[in-house]
């Protein structure tokens, strides 16, 4: 079975939406456009948990989650005038423990 890696990217080394749904049409038979809609779905409900501010968490591969960032004091490097950064809402990504081994398998 083929996974999304085996198949050149069409975008420099990244993988895309397009990249993704091909993939689902390959393993599962579906049409493009059904694959196209599903990649879609399951990225909007992903869009959607993190945005409401909700951790999500996938079974073997990681978890995000949204981090406040208070202001702080920072300094523009070009210049070297002080500047403040305003607070935030970030998200960050923790990969677990598989995804971290078979990423360093690889190296």
């Amino acid at each position: 079975m083929q996974s999304v890696t085996d198949v050149p990217s069409r975008d420099s080394g990244s993988v895309t939406r397009a990249d993704l749904a091909d993939a689902v049409r390959r393993r599962v038979g579906l049409s493009r456009a059904e694959s196209a809609d599903h990649v879609d779905a399951v990225l909007a409900e992903i869009f959607e948990v993190i945005v409401s501010g909700e951790s999500l968490k996938l079974h073997s591969f990681g978890s995000f989650h949204v981090r406040s960032k208070n202001e702080r004091p920072a300094r523009n490097p070009k210049t070297g005038i002080p500047a403040t950064v305003s607070a935030r809402r970030v998200v960050t990504f923790k990969p677990s423990g598989l995804l971290r081994v078979r990423i360093n398998e690889r190296s």
